[in-house]
């Protein structure tokens, strides 16, 4: 599996890292729970939409700082061509929900490179 990561992702991660210090090491566990089931099991996983074979899912990423709360990220999943691009990570208690506005620009930057 090919991760990718755009920049408000890039962007979003730093900032939080400074906060909690285990990041680096929590996003490389999700990634490898991803690599194996790339939607996801359980309630932690929802696919928001899909979109020319693009399914953009929304899950938590467990921190291990924030003692059993998640951070939430979104990302884009491709089954085709088998690669995963991370849209957004942020902390619940800082935004309620996913950003609809950031994966609809995403959506259709992707339509355009196809």
């Amino acid at each position: 599996m090919n991760f990718k990561e755009t920049p408000e992702f890039q962007r979003n991660f730093k900032r939080l890292k400074k906060k909690y210090l285990s990041l680096d090491e929590d996003l490389a566990e999700f990634k490898k729970v991803v690599s194996v089931f790339p939607l996801g099991r359980g309630k932690h996983f929802a696919v928001l939409t899909e979109k020319a074979g693009v399914k953009i899912v929304k899950a938590r990423l467990f921190c291990r700082y924030l003692k059993g709360d998640s951070l939430r990220t979104t990302y884009a999943y491709c089954e085709v061509e088998q690669w995963i691009e991370f849209i957004e990570l942020y902390a619940k208690n800082e935004q309620e929900t996913e950003s609809s506005w950031l994966i609809d620009s995403y959506l259709k930057s992707l339509s355009k490179e196809v």
